[in-house]
């Protein structure tokens, strides 16, 4: 899903002096054209020129708004990722009355252009008619003055989705998952090839870095979660992204386990186990293994657990061609659940 094409919106004294210099220079045409009786007659050349200028604003207006509409998504027929993901950083209530609010402005500007046509048409004095067209240009402005917090708060939800993450929801998706900084972004990039920012320290990942590879000519999407605490209840946007990343397109969880303990072990161990709450097929993945006694290594391997890229990539193309969970969930007696320097080989 990309929202890079999301009309960017001005605001009503733009569009109004947008509509207003293309209704100036239509008359200065008509005019340049207009010849014979019409030409002799200022009444009637007056009503061809006022009323094509109404004409001009009404098209004008109504094709940018229109736009506006036209270019924001039904949210309700947006994938689940991004349906929850635009109430979760939209007022979605707002948005729902912005878009009804421009939708309304539509509505009254046609209504009111067919009506002073009409006033137009019947006018009969110069000074008149061009009254009349000038009433029509204020209620218009009226109107577009009226929608315009409407709009402003529209441009700000363009800005907002606009920096969404393009994420392919129907391929399918690994997410790498675990606390900051303990090398999932390092991770990302051995599986894919792909170059996201990598630094030495905690939070780097500030939104949803993806990568592809294929198998058997169809793309497996990989998504690095931004490092994730465990305290759902009280997640941060990027947490929230990693949140619904794993609850609405993650179809296996990698669940990155650092034994270095950048963060404790049991805060580890208590996200893993809010992870297998998700239901998701799950592998777990052990980072730094060159930093890591190799006894403490061997007693995970028995479990089964991965810690090698090349290993970590085969178990998933396994999975995407059986659909079948290929590592077992971690038990009670597993190193995850003791102290793994009390393991023993």
């Amino acid at each position: 899903m990309n929202f890079q094409d999301l009309t960017k919106i001005d605001q009503p004294q733009d569009f109004l002096d947008i509509a207003f210099r293309a209704a100036r220079d239509r008359a200065a045409e008509k005019k340049q054209t207009v010849s014979g009786k019409a030409g002799r007659d200022i009444i009637k050349k007056t009503r061809m020129t006022e009323e094509g200028k109404i004409q001009s604003v009404d098209l004008v207006l109504e094709k940018r708004l229109q736009k506006i509409l036209d270019s924001f998504p039904k949210v309700d027929s947006l994938p689940e990722f991004y349906r929850e993901l635009v109430r979760i950083t939209i007022d979605y209530r707002d948005l729902k009355l912005s878009l009804g609010a421009v939708n309304w402005a539509i509505k009254q500007i046609k209504g009111m252009t067919a009506d002073y046509r009409r006033k137009v048409a019947k006018g009969t004095d110069v000074a008149r008619i061009k009254a009349t067209r000038a009433a029509y240009y204020g209620r218009v402005s009226s109107i577009m003055k009226q929608i315009g917090k409407a709009l402003l708060f529209l441009e700000e939800a363009r800005k907002t989705m606009r920096g969404f993450p393009h994420v392919k929801t129907s391929v399918f998706t690994v997410a790498l998952f675990g606390f900051p900084n303990i090398g999932k972004t390092t991770l990302l990039s051995k599986l894919t090839g792909s170059t996201p920012d990598i630094q030495a320290y905690a939070f780097t990942t500030k939104t949803l870095n993806i990568g592809y590879f294929k198998v058997d000519g169809r793309q497996v999407q990989v998504i690095d979660t931004p490092g994730t605490l465990n305290r759902f209840e009280k997640m941060n946007p990027m947490e929230q992204q990693a949140h619904l990343a794993l609850t609405t397109c993650a179809d296996l969880i990698v669940y990155v386990f650092d034994l270095t303990e950048p963060f404790p072990l049991e805060d580890q161990k208590k996200l893993l186990l809010t992870v297998r709450d998700m239901d998701r097929p799950l592998i777990i993945y052990l980072t730094k293994k060159d930093i890591i006694e190799k006894e403490v290594m061997r007693a995970f391997r028995k479990e089964g657990y991965l810690d090698d890229p090349g290993r970590l990539k085969e178990a998933i193309i396994s999975y995407w061609r059986e659909k079948e969970p290929i590592v077992s969930l971690p038990s009670e007696s597993s190193p995850v659940s003791e102290d793994p320097g009390e393991s023993e080989d």
